[in-house]
C-alpha cells in the first residue's frame, strides 16, 4: 500500500517543484549553455528497479568531452565555473525530477549506480534494487561518499527492509539538512573505480574462500 503512496507523493511533489524551480531551471541551463556552448543535460546509464538500465538526468557541471580530450585537467579542474554553483547548491540535481514523474526514480530511496558495480554484487547486495532508486537515501544522510562502500549497501538495505513513511520523512529533512554542508558530498572517477575493485577483491576473495 505504501509503495503507491509513495509513487503518488513523488509524481505531485515533482510536478510541484518544476512549477517553483522552473524559472531557476531556465537560467541554469542559459547559464550552462552561455559558458561554453555544450549541452546543457549531463545523462548517465544506471542500474533503476529489478535491475533495470536507464538515464539519470543532471545538467552538465564538467567540461565538454571534447575539452577533456585536448586537456590534462584534474577532476576538479575541469568542473565548470556554473558548474561549480550548481553543485555546490544541488541545483545540478533538479532535472531528475523529469526521472521521478517517468517512474524512473523516487526521492528517496538507494542513488542510482552504474550497471558496473552490480558486476560484483551478490545476491544479497542485489537486493538495494528491489526499490526505486532516490535522489537522497538513507546513505547519503549517514555519511555519503565519508563511508566505504560496503557501509552503503549495508544502510541501502536497511531502507529497503524498513522503507515507510516515517523514515522517508525523515530522510528528507536529514537531507535538507546535509545540502548545506558539502563534506563527503561528490565522488571523483577514481573514487568510484575504487569502490569497484573493493566489490571485485571481496567477491573474488569470497570465491577463494
Amino acid at each position: 500500500m505504501y509503495l503507491k503512496i509513495k509513487r503518488v507523493f513523488d509524481f505531485v511533489l515533482a510536478i510541484l517543484l518544476l512549477v517553483i524551480f522552473a524559472i531557476p531551471m531556465i537560467i541554469v541551463a542559459l547559464c550552462i549553455k552561455i559558458e561554453d556552448g555544450g549541452p546543457v543535460i549531463y545523462k548517465s546509464r544506471r542500474m533503476g528497479k529489478d535491475l533495470k538500465e536507464f538515464n539519470t538526468y543532471k545538467f552538465r557541471s564538467m567540461k565538454t568531452k571534447r575539452q577533456e580530450l585536448h586537456s590534462k585537467l584534474s577532476h576538479e579542474q575541469m568542473v565548470t565555473k556554473v558548474g561549480k554553483f550548481i553543485r555546490k547548491t544541488s541545483l545540478d540535481e533538479l532535472p531528475q525530477l523529469f526521472n521521478i514523474l517517468k517512474g524512473e526514480m523516487s526521492f528517496i530511496g538507494p542513488r542510482p549506480w552504474i550497471p558496473d558495480y552490480y558486476v560484483w554484487f551478490d545476491d544479497r547486495q542485489k537486493r538495494r534494487a528491489d526499490v526505486l532508486p532516490g535522489i537522497s537515501g538513507l546513505a547519503q544522510v549517514k555519511g555519503r561518499n565519508g563511508i566505504n562502500i560496503f557501509k552503503k549497501i549495508e544502510y541501502d538495505l536497511k531502507y529497503v527492509d524498513n522503507m515507510s513513511f516515517k523514515q522517508d520523512i525523515a530522510i528528507i529533512f536529514e537531507t535538507i539538512a546535509t545540502v548545506f554542508s558539502k563534506t563527503n558530498a561528490e565522488i571523483t572517477e577514481n573514487g568510484i573505480k575504487e569502490e569497484i575493485n573493493e566489490l571485485r577483491e571481496s567477491k573474488e576473495m569470497t570465491k577463494v574462500g
